[in-house]
């Protein structure tokens, strides 16, 4: 499959989306509190998304996943199904993953919260998972390769002492929520598409505090650590320019 590139009104519909999905985040960080079941955070996204005019989930029955937000609760690394059943707790950190469609082009973010006060280990994760994704994207850049984002990544969680989850990894985005190229969060030997203005990437570290291996749970959606270990996920769209990367899903 080709990369694409966007046209300028592509980019306005991207950046649309973008900006709604900012705004999902932000407010869904604001409403986790102990006792929420994570059916009542998927319903809260929804609704969210919903509220502005045009815009749809974009997760909502995508390749069969029967929900809008992907809530994937301490050990779960992404893809968890949101249930009526499972109340988070204080202590928890919940890791949500969203999409946001707007006149048929997406824009894809996660994030991880702490529920109420947590773990230093999990402050620690969650913040490194973050700086993973802004080191990698100082390579974001035309001109530069695609492995060099993969890279920076990697050698930031190692050098705080973190695992990179290796079954799962960043992508192109745009008229669907899965394009070309592959993003991994760790370094290969080749040094991958070079990068050009125009293309629109799905950065998205997801960091272990313990072993990176993951399997699949009896839903075939959710993914855990093998070890149990805590994990965190971080995620922006971002465009790629003549000069430093647009974030197009963060509140500027």
């Amino acid at each position: 499959m080709a990369i694409t590139i966007k046209s300028q009104r592509e980019i306005e519909l991207m950046t649309r989306a973008g900006e709604v999905l900012a705004i999902v985040h932000e407010e869904l960080g604001k409403f986790i509190r102990p006792g929420l079941s994570t059916l009542d955070i998927d319903k809260k996204g929804e609704e969210i998304i919903r509220s502005f005019d045009g815009c749809t989930p974009s997760f909502l029955n995508y390749n069969g996943y029967p929900a809008s937000i992907c809530v994937s609760v301490n050990e779960a690394v992404v893809h968890g199904i949101p249930r009526d059943y499972y109340y988070i707790k204080e202590g928890d950190i919940v890791s949500l993953d969203a999409g946001v469609c707007y006149k048929g082009y997406h824009s894809d973010a996660a994030r991880t919260w702490p529920v109420g006060e947590v773990s230093d280990e999990a402050k620690r994760l969650m913040k490194v998972t973050e700086e993973c994704f802004f080191e990698g994207i100082r390579y974001a850049e035309a001109g530069r390769h695609l492995n060099e984002i993969s890279k920076a990544i990697e050698a930031k969680a190692v050098e705080n002492g973190f695992s990179i989850i290796r079954d799962y990894i960043g992508h192109g985005i745009g008229s669907t929520v899965h394009e070309a190229p592959e993003i991994p969060n760790f370094a290969r030997i080749a040094r991958g598409p070079r990068l050009t203005p125009g293309m629109t990437l799905a950065i998205e570290p997801m960091l272990s505090a313990g072993d990176y291996r993951v399997a699949r749970l009896a839903d075939n959606w959710t993914a855990v650590t093998v070890d149990g270990s805590l994990t965190s996920h971080y995620e922006n769209t971002i465009l790629i320019t003549e000069g430093k990367p647009v974030i197009l899903s963060l509140k500027s």
